[in-house]
C-alpha cells in the first residue's frame, strides 16, 4: 500500500470513528416520554441523557409544564442525565380530582420526592421556575446532601421579589373568603395564561403560541380552575417558609445561577439580587424579557446554564 493510500485509509477510519461517536451522542440525546406511578399519581416526565452522568432535575411552574424545558433538555442531554416531570395538575401528569388528592405545595413536593426516589435519583442539580421553585426549595431543605447546584429561571425565594401583582392574592391568603376567591376567577383562564407569556416581552412575535395554547387547554379542563385557585391559596405557605429556605442557602452555599426576566409581572429583580446576601458567589443575570425568559431568550440563557453546570458540577 502506498503512503498516499495509507493516509487515505487512516482518514476514512477516522471519519468512521467520528461518525460512530456522533451517532452514540445522538442516541443519548434522544428524549423519552414516560410515566411513573407514584401513589395515585401517574407522573409524566421527559428523560434524556446517560443515567450514569450527573443528573439535572427540571421543575416547571405555572402556567407551564415540562414542555418549557424542551430546548434545555436537548442542549444538556449529551453531557447530563436530564429528568423533567410534570407536576400534579399540570401537563400530561394524571392526578386524582380535587378532594381525592391534596393540592398543596407540601403534597406536590411529597409526590416529586417519591418520584425521585423511585427513579433512584440520589444526587441532582435542580432547575426551577415559578411554582417549581418552592417544590425545589422544599426538596433541598429536606435532603440538602442531594442537591449539587441550583438554577432559577424566575423562581422566587424572597419577599422583596413579590410584585404588587400579588396584592389581591395576599388578600385571598389573609381572608380566604368566597368573595376574595371569586375576585381571582380570571387568574386560571387561557386569556390570563397568554398574558403571562407575553407581558414584559418587547417583541411578542418572538413568543411561540404553542406553550400558552397548550396550557390554556389544560386550565380549561373540568375542575382545573378550582385546583389552581387552591394552589394559589396554598402559595402562602411558601412565603411563610422563605426564612427556612434562606437558612438553607446560607448554611449549605449551593452553587446558584439565577437567569431572570427582568420585566416579570410577578417576580421582581430584587428577588434574584437578594441571593447575594445568603450566597455571595451566586451568579445573577437579567434579561430584557418577562416571566418565561426561556421562551424568548433561550439562545443566550441556555449556553449560560450549560457553562454554569460544566464549571460547578463536572469539575467536581
Amino acid at each position: 500500500m502506498t503512503t498516499q493510500n495509507r493516509t487515505a485509509s487512516a482518514d476514512i477510519q477516522e471519519a468512521l470513528r467520528a461518525s460512530a461517536e456522533q451517532g452514540a451522542g445522538s442516541t443519548t440525546r434522544q428524549v423519552h416520554y414516560r410515566f411513573e406511578k407514584v401513589g395515585d399519581v401517574d407522573v409524566f416526565y421527559r428523560e434524556a441523557g446517560d443515567p450514569a452522568a450527573p443528573t439535572v432535575l427540571l421543575l416547571h411552574g405555572f402556567a407551564a409544564s415540562s414542555y418549557m424545558w424542551r430546548d434545555v433538555i436537548e442542549a444538556l442531554a449529551h453531557e447530563y442525565h436530564v429528568v423533567a416531570p410534570d407536576l400534579p395538575a399540570f401537563g400530561f401528569t394524571r392526578s386524582p380530582p380535587r378532594g381525592q388528592y391534596e393540592y398543596t405545595f407540601a403534597n406536590l413536593t411529597k409526590t416529586i420526592a417519591q418520584f425521585t426516589d423511585q427513579l433512584k435519583l440520589d444526587r441532582y442539580a435542580i432547575a426551577v421556575h415559578d411554582y417549581g421553585a418552592p417544590v425545589g426549595w422544599r426538596l433541598a431543605v429536606a435532603n440538602p446532601a442531594k442537591i449539587t447546584a441550583i438554577i432559577s429561571q424566575n423562581g422566587n425565594a424572597y419577599e422583596e421579589g413579590l410584585s404588587k401583582g400579588w396584592e389581591p392574592i395576599k388578600m385571598y391568603w389573609e381572608v380566604p373568603s368566597k368573595a376574595n376567591r371569586d375576585a381571582l376567577d380570571d387568574f386560571p383562564t387561557p386569556a390570563s395564561i397568554k398574558w403571562q407569556y407575553l407581558e414584559g416581552v418587547s417583541d411578542t412575535s418572538a413568543v411561540a403560541p404553542d406553550a400558552y395554547t397548550l396550557e390554556g387547554a389544560q386550565i380549561s379542563q373540568p375542575g382545573m380552575a378550582d385546583i389552581q385557585l387552591d394552589l394559589l391559596l396554598d402559595y402562602a405557605t411558601n412565603v411563610e417558609k422563605y426564612p427556612e429556605f434562606q437558612d438553607y442557602f446560607r448554611e449549605y452555599q449551593p452553587p446558584l445561577l439565577a437567569v431572570w426576566g427582568k420585566h416579570d409581572p410577578f417576580f421582581l429583580p430584587p428577588g434574584a439580587e437578594a441571593w447575594k446576601r445568603d450566597i455571595p458567589e451566586a451568579d445573577i443575570r437579567f434579561y430584557d424579557t418577562g416571566h418565561f425568559a426561556l421562551e424568548t431568550h433561550g439562545d443566550v440563557i441556555i449556553p449560560v446554564i450549560r457553562e454554569f453546570l460544566n464549571e460547578r458540577i463536572r469539575r467536581n
